[in-house]
């Protein structure tokens, strides 16, 4: 595919959105990303997108038809479909459906720690914190001997979790740091995901920026040890 095939339509902050690009980048695909304000929604952006969400990834097939694909995981599936390498699933049908579930959890655990990040009093900010630290130990007796979730190669599961660890690596408040306390293999894992180029690559420069932005506009406690 050309470069003007692909176009990730995309938000400078969204995790999910993060998923997609991580992907493309592994698989040194080319495409074009387009950043949306999700305030200030395009009226082109609301006409494609079913949900009103990002990412979407506008595909211009062979046949010359332009097609929309929506949410973050369908749209990671279909890019490893069509490029299969390097492969980011398992090969047996069995440790795909664990990866799949992994997903999910992974998903739910980028939910408490949104909650916990963006919390503006102290209960919702412990029990989301407390929430998200029960998953990280959950992963904590399930992570390989590493660097990454399953053994050396980078796969999806991590590629889901890449974006929740970022947004810790940019604070460094006490409470932030006590959900992974002790947790040795999460650290690991933290720090060779927040090495890989990809993950890197899949913000933009000023992100670190963004993010703390948005953690004081939302009134955050965690804004005030910024």
């Amino acid at each position: 595919m050309s470069q003007s095939q692909l176009t990730l339509i995309s938000h400078h902050l969204c995790p999910f959105v993060q998923r997609v690009a991580i992907v493309l980048l592994e698989k040194d695909i080319p495409f074009q990303r387009i950043n949306i304000d999700l305030h200030d929604k395009p009226d082109w952006f609301l006409a494609i997108s079913p949900t009103g969400k990002v990412p979407l990834l506008k595909v211009l097939d062979h046949d010359g038809e332009e097609y929309v694909l929506f949410e973050s995981i369908a749209i990671c599936e279909y890019l490893e479909e069509t490029f299969p390498q390097p492969a980011l699933y398992p090969t047996t049908a069995l440790s795909r459906a664990q990866h799949r579930a992994w997903i999910e959890f992974a998903s739910a655990a980028m939910f408490d720690a949104w909650g916990f990040l963006n919390a503006s009093d102290q209960d919702t900010a412990q029990s989301k914190s407390m929430a998200l630290r029960e998953k990280m130990k959950r992963f904590e007796a399930e992570i390989s001997t590493g660097p990454y979730f399953a053994g050396e190669q980078l796969g999806i599961v991590d590629i889901v979790m890449a974006p929740i660890f970022r947004y810790f690596d940019i604070l460094k408040s006490e409470s932030s740091n006590q959900v992974f306390e002790g947790l040795n293999r999460v650290a690991d894992w933290r720090l060779a995901l927040a090495n890989r180029p990809s993950v890197q690559a899949a913000v933009t420069a000023d992100y670190a920026t963004r993010f703390r932005k948005h953690l004081q506009d939302a009134n955050a406690l965690l804004a005030t040890a910024l």
